[in-house]
């Protein structure tokens, strides 16, 4: 069984001992424009994740591709040696071109080779969890993850790896996933605007099993946005702090990681995990599913 404290605001994913506070942080950001190179201000990078931890954030969201390398060698420059609390995870599956285009990489060397990188970079014997990142660059593409999930078996078995989860995945592939290896959280694109995966976040929930939605503003039309920024303005909230809101209240096994470059939007993302939503907001919001 999963355990989940509202006066805490905690996931613990079954068969694990992880404890995630429920509002994370993504750290894809942190690198340059388009997620690649050296940020402008690697200080105030810096910052932003000390901030972080200050805050109470215990789980980071990275990958050895952001950068390349640049993002995990920051988290490694701000945070190492790393609270006994904190969860990094991060996720293989991807390299980036030299042209800056991400290119699925899941060979069984490609995939060894990415936790390596990560161990190195992040400055870990071990990794907390790794996420499978599936190809498909506009969703799901539906293909086999078995080959792929046995290296990171592998892996795991060789004590570099504890957990395991998986990403841009679809229902059938997860329940693939669950027939090969234990897994402890799924990450996809989903938000307000964004909802296929209702049925999916449900099916996890009652297995214990954390979800991950990534781009929580992403996909909105004019119509959706002006019907998010008026709950946001009837909430004295901002419109990201609403969408943070609901994704919370959607299901206790939802755990966000929003990523910023800038400490006050940190704080304002933290600030969204005690805003709670009334039923006329919450009504509001739902209404924005399948609108355009």
């Amino acid at each position: 069984m999963s355990t989940y404290s509202p006066f805490h605001d905690q996931f613990t994913p079954a068969e694990s001992s992880l404890v995630f506070n429920r509002v994370g942080y993504g750290a894809m950001q942190l690198a340059g424009p388009h997620v690649w190179g050296p940020p402008k201000d690697r200080a105030r990078a810096v910052a932003v994740l000390r901030e972080a931890i200050e805050l109470g954030i215990n789980h980071i969201d990275t990958s050895d591709f952001y950068g390349p390398h640049i993002t995990n060698q920051i988290i490694r420059e701000a945070l190492h040696p790393y609270r006994d609390d904190l969860t990094i995870v991060t996720k293989i599956g991807f390299v980036r071109g030299a042209d800056q285009s991400w290119l699925p990489a899941a060979s069984p060397r490609q995939l060894r080779d990415a936790v390596h990188d990560n161990l190195r970079n992040l400055g870990l014997d071990v990794l907390d969890v790794v996420n499978l990142r599936a190809p498909g660059m506009a969703g799901p593409d539906g293909s086999s993850l078995a080959e792929p999930l046995a290296t990171l078996v592998q892996l795991r078995q060789e004590g570099l790896v504890r957990h395991i989860g998986v990403s841009n995945v679809d229902a059938a592939q997860v329940a693939e996933a669950q027939q090969i290896t234990p897994i402890v959280c799924v990450q996809n694109h989903y938000n307000l605007a964004h909802r296929n995966d209702d049925a999916l976040i449900d099916t996890l929930a009652a297995q214990g099993i954390a979800y991950v939605p990534f781009f929580p503003l992403g996909g909105f039309s004019p119509l959706q946005s002006d019907t998010l920024n008026q709950v946001a303005a009837r909430l004295q909230a901002t419109p990201m702090q609403a969408a943070l809101a609901w994704l919370l209240q959607r299901a206790p096994n939802v755990l966000v990681i929003p990523g910023t470059s800038s400490v006050a939007h940190l704080r304002e993302n933290v600030a969204a995990g005690a805003l709670t939503l009334d039923a006329h907001a919450l009504a509001a919001l739902e209404s924005l599913a399948g609108r355009s």
